[in-house]
């Protein structure tokens, strides 16, 4: 038969090899973080019709004389250009602005993906639309153990931030100078003990000529005394009042005249609180907000990188799976070098170019019309080979 038969044959398989990767690359074109993919050819091996001849004295050399044997798909690479950010508002949506993967854990194995859209489920586990779990470290009491084993990150919904007893407060705003001896302004703030209840903490300041007089009442029945003094509206005497466990600092309150400002501050004192919100940092660290104004670290996102990222195999669910080529893991945080860091509220987009996948498109098109014309102008010299003999 002719060896143009069979090279045609091999052209019409590698052509709709390139159109069955166009058109997967054009379905996929909205999928979050798809990474379009390229067929590259090859030439067969070439049969051999005449060798070599080396250059003699009176003679030239010749080239070897081959017969090629038609194309094969030499491989099919995947582009992992990072495509555009899509703002989807949503907290655990997560774009990775670099070249990192998250790690998914799915049936006890860990595959990796680029596309970020998680949710909590029953357990509080951060999940892709598969079920796939990801992977990172969990806080233990606000702290994270970065480098140990990874494992499920999950947003505790119902942890609770201690509560913690106030040890200080302060005073600001002015005293005036010249109120009449005997005025009062009474000033109070709630504050905390260690179980997180709370009392009222009370000033009283009294106007005793260049001075003012000020009596502390706090929890327990706490009392204190003291006087601040002041000279030309600077204070001078009396910056701190010691009422039971508080210390209440008094040191920015200054005494002009014909200004009554004086107040609280703030303390350092909490009641419990419950976990209300989180937010994602640049570093993958998930913060939780809590409804007595705490903030505490509850988990970090894990990535990997790999030296040759386009060994890694497709597993399906935009996931990838590490191969012998692709090198093993290598494990960090956001930010650290390689990996990226991550951008809340946000997916990647799919890396397709539609104008470059209509062109592949027609070119994968014609050149499986150019190699159907070979079979087909290969059987008419067959069919005029067969009537040399009626």
């Amino acid at each position: 038969m002719l060896r143009s038969l069979y090279s045609g044959i091999s052209g019409l398989r590698s052509h709709q090899t390139m159109l069955d990767v166009t058109g997967n690359n054009i379905a996929n074109v909205n999928t979050t973080a798809f990474k379009s993919s390229a067929v590259q050819f090859q030439d067969t091996l070439s049969q051999l019709v005449q060798g070599a001849g080396a250059a003699q004295a009176e003679t030239g050399g010749t080239n070897p004389a081959q017969i090629g044997l038609g194309v094969l798909v030499a491989g099919i690479s995947t582009n992992f250009t990072q495509g555009a950010a899509q703002a989807t508002g949503r907290p655990t949506d997560m774009m990775i602005n670099g070249d990192g993967f998250f790690v998914a854990n799915v049936g006890g194995e860990n595959v990796y993906t680029r596309a970020g859209s998680f949710d909590p489920d029953s357990l509080g586990r951060l999940v892709g639309p598969g079920g796939a779990i990801l992977q990172g470290w969990n806080a233990v009491n606000g702290t994270i153990q970065q480098g140990g084993a990874l494992t499920d990150v999950t947003i505790p919904l119902k942890s609770v931030a201690p509560a913690s007893a106030t040890t200080g407060a302060n005073v600001t705003g002015n005293l005036p100078s010249d109120a009449a001896d005997g005025t009062q302004l009474v000033r109070d703030i709630s504050v905390f003990d260690a179980n997180g209840t709370e009392s009222k903490l009370t000033l009283t300041f009294t106007k005793a000529g260049n001075a003012w007089n000020v009596v502390g009442t706090g929890p327990n029945g706490a009392t204190a005394n003291g006087t601040v003094t002041f000279n030309n509206g600077v204070l001078t005497g009396g910056g701190t009042l010691a009422i039971g466990p508080v210390t209440v600092d008094l040191s920015k309150v200054s005494g002009f005249s014909g200004l009554t400002t004086v107040a609280f501050g703030t303390q350092n004192g909490r009641a419990a609180g419950t976990l209300e919100s989180f937010t994602l940092s640049k570093d993958g660290t998930i913060i939780g907000l809590y409804s007595n104004g705490d903030k505490q670290a509850v988990a970090r996102i894990a990535l990997a990188t790999f030296v040759n990222p386009g060994g890694l195999e497709k597993a399906g669910g935009s996931t990838y799976r590490a191969t012998v080529n692709s090198g093993a893991a290598q494990i960090g945080g956001p930010g650290e070098d390689g990996l990226g860091n991550l951008q809340g509220g946000s997916l990647e987009m799919s890396n397709v170019d539609l104008s470059q996948e209509f062109t592949n498109l027609i070119v994968a098109q014609r050149g499986f019309q150019a190699n159907a014309r070979i079979i087909t102008t290969s059987d008419e010299v067959l069919q005029e080979l067969t009537n040399l003999k009626r």
